[in-house]
């Protein structure tokens, strides 16, 4: 069983308490959080933009620490699950790896590429793991692209088309400011460019185009260009300015033998144009995105209990989907194909 500390409750952290509760190989023993009010289990003023609103939750037998450094010395945390904002996702994972946890940290990874890289070296110092819980290859039409990738049964990768498109978030003060949430690259585009870096490998070069927001890209279609040229990859995300607008992600991906349909908006549901006519239209697991999370939980004990890492959790990986996405903001910028 692995012992963990949830550091921060936000609606992410709140989201991770409760699928724990469905997670047979983890359980909560700590929690951290500065306000006094949610850390005492008075959770109501929690809210995101899907899942229930928060509640008043009981946390009898749960240590509780209003300071970090307090639950890092905990003996019985084997596990930082670190669920603060973005600005502090480095400085928390590094004293956790330094601490001697092993760590799960919400995405992005950080703001800044070389906060990246001073969390992986970290974990990597300590003998401990980072793990950046990236939640959307456990998302069922993800999880089915990506077995399908591995398995090779459609032939190999050529590449594929990615969108992820939201309304202008009002109720995040600080969604364009890119020293706390990091803007639609960051914060919304993170997903793709870490599922194309896990299927595709690491792109030579992006080039992008698009809108920029003061500091931060707001709308862009991205080319990711790779060493084999058959490998046609691209993505498109951003905030549109009409409010009626509902989050919108999807895919088309194509192998040698298969293609494969994916679009939320129009409600099309993933759908497998074979090579020889067929059109299929896979049973998947649930629908709701808050079932992916305890996936997702259960695939980060495993690695602890086992000692070995997850692929798809890597906190490599994640750096690397960061660095993307600060290419792709320095290609919109300079108007120019940039080397990654």
């Amino acid at each position: 069983m692995i012992h963990v500390g949830i550091a921060g409750l936000g609606f992410m952290g709140m989201t991770h308490y409760n699928a724990y509760k469905k997670v047979d190989g983890a359980k909560v023993v700590a929690i951290c959080e500065t306000d006094p009010v949610r850390l005492s289990g008075d959770w109501r003023s929690i809210k995101g933009n899907f899942g229930p609103q928060g509640e008043v939750v009981d946390l009898e037998g749960i240590a509780k620490y209003p300071e970090l450094d307090a639950m890092l010395a905990d003996p019985n945390v084997d596990l930082v699950d670190v669920c603060l904002p973005p600005a502090a996702h480095a400085g928390a994972s590094i004293a956790a790896s330094k601490a001697g946890k092993h760590v799960l940290c919400e995405k992005a990874i950080a703001l800044k590429a070389e906060d990246a890289v001073d969390m992986v070296e970290a974990a990597k110092a300590a003998g401990r793991q980072l793990m950046i819980a990236h939640v959307l290859p456990f998302v069922p039409e993800y999880g089915f692209a990506y077995e399908k990738v591995e398995s090779g049964e459609y032939g190999r990768l050529l590449g594929g088309h990615f969108r992820r498109i939201i309304s202008d978030p009002l109720w995040l003060k600080d969604f364009y400011d890119p020293d706390a949430c990091g803007g639609p690259m960051i914060d919304l585009h993170i997903h793709d460019a870490h599922f194309i870096r896990l299927v595709c490998g690491m792109p030579k070069a992006v080039h992008s185009t698009g809108r920029m927001r003061g500091e931060v890209a707001e709308f862009f279609n991205t080319q990711f260009l790779f060493d084999d040229p058959a490998l046609v990859v691209t993505a498109v995300s951003g905030v549109i300015n009409q409010q009626g607008r509902p989050f919108t992600h999807g895919y088309e991906i194509y192998f040698e033998k298969a293609t494969l349909l994916f679009e939320s908006f129009t409600g099309t549901p993933l759908t497998v144009l074979t090579d020889d006519g067929q059109v299929v239209k896979p049973e998947l697991g649930s629908p709701d995105m808050l079932d992916a999370f305890p996936i997702e939980l259960a695939e980060a004990a495993r690695a602890v209990e086992t000692g070995t890492p997850s692929k798809l959790l890597d906190g490599a990986l994640a750096r690397d989907a960061l660095i993307l996405a600060h290419k792709q903001t320095q290609s919109i910028v300079a108007r120019k194909t940039v080397e990654v």
